[in-house]
């Protein structure tokens, strides 16, 4: 018994003896391999420094040279441009002007395509061929750097208008002097600017004042920055009636020109403009939203503009830096705050003293439930008293009613996401652009014809470079539910006669003047059971019918 237990005593040292040199072997295995990853993160490091001071350093300093160069290069190619828009000579010689003239727009050209190439392979490529495109209206600035230049207005609260413009001179003050009498000054406000940049390209000074309390339907004349011209502007009614002209994706083409020129071609007979996105059509070329800023001036500084940012607005190259509306938000700033919004892609004002609510929403922000978009939506139409707003617009740019084949189910996901808001309030008419054509709906909700839901209209056809978008589907789901759709591009205008009745009418201006070719009468929602009687462009009765257009 006595070998027995020795045997026994034996085995357990010699397992002990197994155990502690198994800790010893795992112990050494961790260091060793704690020691290969400090050896391995040292040489990483040494790596690192190397390559920074081997190709980084000389990279950089290779790429502001050629950034210098570039710079140089196309600010002399644009004033050539600039100079030649103006009637001017850049050499003193017609052979020199025609030599250098081809050059610079060859270098236009050749930015223009790899700038589009860029932006093309960063957001996709658009999955509708489009007709070829419109020659651009390109828009010079010929005056001094202090001058103002791409003036517009907003409406900014009940009384009060934001006036906007930019100068070349970072130093010019952000001031407007103003007064209901030409040259005669009684009053002045203060605001402030900013600028941007861009890849390559720096802004000029962007400024924004606010003017007011100012009287409802009075004409004020206006100077920005104590220097240049002096611009006119009418305020909107304080009360009923009220018309606004609704246009969509408008660029600066010489369709572009025709559409304003029908605009303005009345005398300005209208009170707010509302643009539902796609502006400039800049899509990364930053001079153009100058050109663009230039070429609506002569309305935009006469009549306020209220717009809402389209997918031309968005500019996104998250390779480089750049975020999403960078140009949008420092040049077009809309009433944000005073309707209690957190962002300038979606907000809502009122018109005609409350009369009439408009709702701006946007496409390219979040709108799902929890979304800021949604929050804030809900809260502002339930602010909204019905007996004494008796109109209630909304404008998005993706439209969610569409039978066209371009662009075919992309507002899908937001109309599931609010369209029962719009209805719960009683929207009047939901006004969308996107689609470069016109397309009005009867009224709906969720997919089926409804007499409490709103009317649908597409109103895509500014003048945009891309054109036309010509092909409708005569089978699609909705088909029974469009009322009228023409491919051309036109402007709309909406007339609120009083509490109870509007007329909307579209006029297309791919005629040599502006002709009516569509017309509704609408019955407001806050008013009962509503009634719409729609008659063509001549006068006639029942327009076309969809299939025929």
């Amino acid at each position: 018994m006595m070998m027995a237990t020795a045997a026994m005593a034996a085995s357990s040292c010699d397992r002990g003896d197994t155990r502690k040199k198994l800790q010893i072997t795992v112990v050494f295995l961790v260091r060793t391999l704690l020691l290969a990853c400090i050896i391995a993160r040292g040489v990483l490091a040494l790596i690192r420094v190397a390559f920074r001071v081997a190709v980084v350093a000389p990279a950089r300093s290779l790429v502001a040279v050629a950034g210098a160069a570039f710079s140089a290069v196309n600010a002399r190619c644009a004033w050539c441009l600039e100079q030649a828009a103006l009637g001017r000579s850049c050499t003193g010689t017609v052979l020199g002007d025609a030599v250098v003239g081809a050059m610079a727009s060859s270098w236009r050209l050749l930015l223009q395509g790899i700038t589009s190439l860029v932006f093309l392979c960063a957001r996709g490529a658009d999955e509708y061929v489009r007709p070829p495109p419109s020659p651009l209206v390109l828009t010079a600035h010929g005056k001094p750097a202090s001058h103002p230049q791409q003036v517009h207005i907003s409406m900014v609260g009940e009384k009060n208008m934001r006036i906007s413009w930019v100068t070349d001179d970072l130093n010019a003050p952000s001031v407007v002097e103003y007064g209901t009498s030409p040259g005669k000054y009684t009053a002045s406000a203060t605001g402030d600017h900013t600028t941007y940049r861009y890849f390559l390209y720096k802004s000029g000074a962007i400024h924004h004042a606010t003017i007011g309390p100012l009287e409802a339907s009075t004409t004020y004349h206006y100077r920005c920055g104590k220097a240049g011209d002096e611009f006119t502007l009418r305020t909107p009614p304080a009360r009923l009636p009220v018309e606004f002209v609704v246009v969509g994706d408008l660029g600066q083409t010489k369709w572009t020109a025709s559409t304003l020129s029908h605009i303005g071609g009345g005398g300005g007979d209208y009170d707010v403009l509302l643009l539902p996105g796609d502006l400039s059509y800049a899509d990364t070329q930053q001079p153009l939203w100058d050109t663009f800023g230039r070429l609506v001036q002569p309305l935009a500084s006469a009549r306020p503009w209220m717009v809402t940012e389209g997918n031309h607005e968005i500019e996104a190259l998250p390779v480089v830096g750049i975020a999403p509306f960078a140009a949008y938000n420092a040049r077009w700033r809309m009433p944000r705050e005073e309707s209690g919004s957190p962002s300038n892609l979606y907000y809502s004002f009122d018109a005609a003293g409350g009369a009439a609510h408009v709702v701006m929403l946007g496409s390219y922000a979040e709108f799902e439930e929890g979304s800021p978009q949604r929050a804030w939506l809900e809260r502002d139409l339930a602010g909204v008293d019905r007996r004494r707003t008796p109109w209630l617009l909304a404008l998005v740019h993706a439209p969610w009613y569409n039978t066209n084949e371009a662009h075919q189910g992309e507002g899908e996901r937001m109309r599931r996401a609010m369209e029962s808001l719009l209805y719960e309030a009683r929207v009047d008419v939901v006004f969308a652009g996107h689609v470069h054509a016109y397309e009005r709906f009867t009224r709906i909700y969720d997919n089926e014809a409804d007499s409490r839901g709103p009317m649908y209209i597409t109103i895509g056809d500014g003048g945009n470079r891309e054109g036309l978008a010509l092909k409708f589907i005569k089978g699609h789901k909705s088909a029974h539910l469009s009322e009228f759709r023409e491919a051309s591009f036109g402007h709309g205008r909406l007339r609120i006669l009083n509490e109870t009745s509007a007329v909307w009418t579209w006029h297309r201006n791919d005629d040599q003047f502006a002709t009516v070719r569509d017309e509704v009468w609408l019955h407001s929602l806050a008013a009962g059971e509503p009634a719409a009687t729609v008659a063509s462009a001549g006068g006639g009765g029942g327009g076309h019918p969809a299939d025929e257009l």
